[in-house]
């Protein structure tokens, strides 16, 4: 069985936390960010998990897990 490649967009943008959850950014992190309230930034700081629709895509892209 040939080795699988795993695609390098995916690998910086989403991260698989240790229970197996795929985990990614927030966007519109720096765009007119001084408008924004404080409050607000700090919640794009935070990742968020990737909708169940899209886990079999992403899993796709990464087939080790990275």
């Amino acid at each position: 069985m040939p080795k699988l490649k795993t695609n390098k967009t995916a690998s910086k943008r989403f991260h698989i936390t240790g229970t197996g959850k795929i985990m990614r950014t927030r966007g519109g992190k720096s765009h007119l960010r001084r408008n924004k309230r404080s409050s607000v930034t700090r919640l794009y700081a935070q990742m968020t998990p990737v909708d169940k629709g899209y886990v079999q895509k992403v899993k796709r892209l990464l087939p080790y897990g990275l």
